[in-house]
């Protein structure tokens, strides 16, 4: 989240006092009302009764008197308290859940079980910019291009026919100062003259339908998968290079070869990571002794992912042992989500572990210890009877792991969101707390005041409203 942190210290303060002492001379007005001392601090009052003293509990007309307004309300919030911090490994409740009434917890493995050094990210990069110059011929001049760690974050769309990657808000709106092209920031004119609006229609963003059928209207994608990150960042780094070296090319065509090249890169990627596990994984000497307690509580665990076997194995057994599939009832590889969550006839397949494939013969029953793949969740709910808000599943996927199992399944769902961490370690930042109460005050003082006509007012409003922009960081 960025953010502009104000500077409320000493200095300001001292400032505001020395100014409203100053105004209460002016007016002759008796020093009983204000300590006129150095440590006066407009704060120590209420804000109503400090207006009526200054003759503010009038409508204000002059430029003296919106200024003044303006620095007693400063100081006012100077002496809000300041919100508690959030604990950054919380959980947040958006529904209410009685965990009583949950039966069965389910389990993506990728960002969910298994979380991931950030180097995994620089592998996934490298790997899928060799593919490009090794597979696709790409410039060798490339291969100098480099991740760059906090570039971009998931959730960004990407239009695929003008090259451009971007920030929306959820009702679609461009978030202007957040379009880049390449590794260039766009100018806000330039992007509104390019989309007409700051507004885009549903039909232009959307790339699928309720059943994730392409939709061919759509001109964006949006990359909410944590893998998607280096992906992005080696989009814009080859944007940047064709566009400094005055290389024609095509963003759409750009936007599938890059695709293309980071998706074929995973099964290499898989193998690097089995080899050295400890590398990229981070461990968790926690996550058995949470089984354990699930499962002490009489609860059913399934593990659904669209991992192979071969790489969930080696990243299970660093985190929870060698006998980790002793903690599942039901174990799926391969599933193909989020199909899986939406297809109805997929079969489930019996996965032979020493020959690496599946067996032929058809599954009618699910059993505790064999591993499955592909398959539908219609199937598995036939199988295990596990439906309804009595199932509880946890993805980092809004959409593929997530969304699907809520609207069509009614199960419960629980997103693990790494990038909160970072977001509440910033809202609990003592310096942003301030400039977010006054940022709320601020805001308030230009609603009160946007009607009124007289020109010190729009002076003043222009002027506050500058600021308020700035502290909310539109754009």
């Amino acid at each position: 989240m960025q953010c502009l942190v104000m500077n409320f210290g000493h200095t300001g303060r001292a400032w505001n006092a020395w100014k409203l002492t100053k105004y209460l001379k002016s007016k002759g007005l008796n020093q009983r009302f204000f300590n006129a001392s150095k440590s006066a601090r407009a704060s120590d009052y209420e804000l109503s009764p400090l207006l009526e003293i200054t003759g503010l509990n009038r409508k204000p007309s002059s430029l003296e008197d919106f200024e003044l307004l303006y620095t007693l309300t400063k100081e006012k919030c100077l002496s809000k308290k300041l919100p508690k911090n959030v604990n950054s490994r919380g959980v947040f409740v958006c529904n209410e859940l009685d965990l009583s009434e949950v039966e069965v917890y389910g389990f993506d493995y990728d960002y969910t079980l298994a979380c991931y050094k950030p180097c995994l990210h620089d592998l996934l990069y490298n790997l899928g910019r060799d593919m490009l110059i090794k597979k696709l011929k790409y410039p060798d001049a490339i291969a100098k291009l480099e991740y760059i760690p906090g570039f971009a974050v998931r959730g960004l769309h990407y239009d695929i026919e003008k090259g451009l990657l971007l920030k929306l808000d959820s009702f679609l709106q461009i978030q202007l100062g957040s379009v880049y092209r390449g590794l260039t920031k766009v100018p806000d004119q330039e992007v509104l003259k390019c989309y007409k609006n700051r507004i885009l229609p549903i039909a232009y963003v959307e790339g699928q339908s309720k059943n994730h059928q392409p939709n061919i209207k759509a001109k964006m994608v949006q990359l909410a998968d944590l893998f998607s990150v280096p992906e992005m960042c080696l989009l814009c780094n080859v944007a940047e290079y064709f566009e400094k070296n005055h290389i024609d090319y095509h963003p759409e065509i750009m936007f599938y070869d890059i695709k293309s090249a980071v998706q074929a890169c995973h099964p290499i990627m898989h193998q690097i990571v089995m080899k050295d596990a400890e590398a990229y994984i981070e461990k968790n000497e926690n996550l058995p002794k949470y089984f354990e307690k699930l499962l002490q509580s009489g609860k059913k665990l399934f593990l659904v992912t669209n991992s192979p076997y071969s790489f969930v194995n080696r990243g299970m057994t660093l985190l929870a042992g060698n006998n980790w599939r002793e903690y599942f009832d039901v174990i799926i590889v391969q599933a193909r989500k989020p199909k899986f969550f939406t297809d109805e006839s997929r079969p489930i397949r019996l996965y032979d572990e020493r020959n690496d494939s599946h067996v032929w013969d058809r599954v009618t029953r699910l059993e505790k210890g064999q591993i499955y793949y592909e398959g539908t969740v219609k199937q598995l709910q036939d199988l295990t009877g596990w439906r309804g808000h009595c199932v509880l599943y946890f993805g980092d996927h809004p959409y593929s792991d997530l969304a699907d199992v809520t609207l069509e399944h009614g199960w419960r769902t629980g997103a693990i969101i790494s990038e909160l961490t970072h977001e509440i370690n910033t809202l609990n930042n003592q310096e942003f707390k301030m400039s977010a109460n006054w940022l709320q005050m601020l805001t308030q003082l230009i609603e009160e005041n946007q009607d009124n006509e007289l020109e010190p007012a729009k002076l003043c409003l222009q002027k506050w409203m500058q600021e308020r922009d700035k502290l909310s960081n539109i754009g």
